[in-house]
């Protein structure tokens, strides 16, 4: 059997197969380091674009330092932590006013005892139990003053009960009483003094 394709055409023929074989192999070999590359440069558009916002925000530094000491400035100007210098003034100086507030307000203080400080972050909190009797109105004068106090006052863990009435010796039923019996925790805040 005789071979019908010329020499000519066979190493066309050969020459075209080797430039495939060439082809494929580089397609094989450069599509990977394409694809890496192609990764890497929005790798690098991603970071140039994230240092761009980096300098945007450095170049506003001053001014949001300047917003920070406006703000704390406004703070210590509200007056919502105590000044006192130590927890112990401020604890005795929260009793003061808790005390001032329900005597005024025609109630009956009880007890007022304080509760060990707890420190989180820049703040301390000053807590005070208190105990007192009075009636509705007295409790509303009371919570009011102390909600509306400066420096800032909490109220927290609020129990309220009635005063068991006096019996009536004549019908010997127990006569119904305005006077509540309260208990509450009352905090403060004071920032940490530096050390």
């Amino acid at each position: 059997m005789e071979n019908t394709i010329n020499p000519l055409s066979q190493r066309w023929l050969a020459v075209a197969l080797l430039i495939a074989v060439l082809l494929v192999a580089a397609l094989i070999v450069l599509m990977p380091l394409i694809n890496k590359g192609m990764e890497l440069n929005e790798s690098k558009n991603a970071l140039v674009f994230r240092l761009q916002q980096y300098e945007r925000i450095l170049a506003n530094k001053q001014s949001v330092l300047a917003s920070m000491d406006k703000i704390k400035q406004q703070q210590q100007q509200q007056g919502y932590f105590t000044g006192q210098e130590t927890d112990s003034l401020a604890s005795a100086a929260m009793q003061e006013f808790i005390k001032k507030a329900i005597v005024e307000a025609g109630g009956q203080l009880s007890s007022t005892q304080s509760i060990p400080v707890s420190a989180k972050g820049d703040f301390t909190r000053i807590t005070v139990r208190v105990r007192m009797t009075g009636n509705s109105e007295v409790l509303r004068s009371v919570l009011y003053k102390i909600e509306t106090s400066t420096p800032l006052i909490v109220i927290d863990q609020i129990d309220i009960r009635p005063v068991r009435g006096i019996r009536n010796r004549v019908t010997r039923q127990i006569e119904p009483s305005n006077e509540l019996n309260v208990n509450f925790q009352a905090a403060t805040f004071m920032r940490k003094q530096p050390a």
